[in-house]
């Protein structure tokens, strides 16, 4: 089995698994691969990275690194109020201090994350994964 990244005239990014390089070509060409977002049949592979396997000793040091991170947002999660996307809003108004202070966490657009910076409201973004134990 081979898996392609491919792309739509949309450009909807998806993943196919095809026997072989051969199946896919044979089925784009006969318009059975089809985008599941918008159901285009122009559909195309996209450049993607090698798998490459890794050591043990590789595979070991991602594992802890993910554990780590895991249990940095279980502790975001126990010690701050989520404010979903009202993030930056709510952020400067407890730098500018029109609210009482709380450790808050949410999400935020990179260019609200830079206003944020500009403005010197103090925050940290840190990669988010979903908790493996819910």
């Amino acid at each position: 089995m081979i898996v392609y990244e491919l792309r739509c005239a949309a450009e909807h990014g998806f993943e196919g698994w095809f026997r072989n390089a051969d199946a896919f070509d044979a089925q784009a060409d006969c318009g059975q691969v089809e985008c599941p977002v918008c159901g285009s049949h122009d559909v195309r592979k996209a450049p993607m990275a090698p798998r490459i396997s890794k050591s043990a000793a590789e595979r070991e040091t991602a594992k802890r690194m993910h554990d780590k991170l895991n249990e940095l947002c279980r502790q975001v999660e126990q010690k701050c109020v989520y404010v979903g996307s009202d993030f930056a809003e709510q952020a400067r108004k407890i730098h500018y201090g029109e609210v009482e202070h709380r450790d808050i966490y949410g999400e935020t657009t990179p260019d609200e994350a830079e206003s944020l910076r500009d403005e010197g409201v103090s925050f940290a973004a840190i990669p988010w994964v979903t908790r493996e134990d819910a």
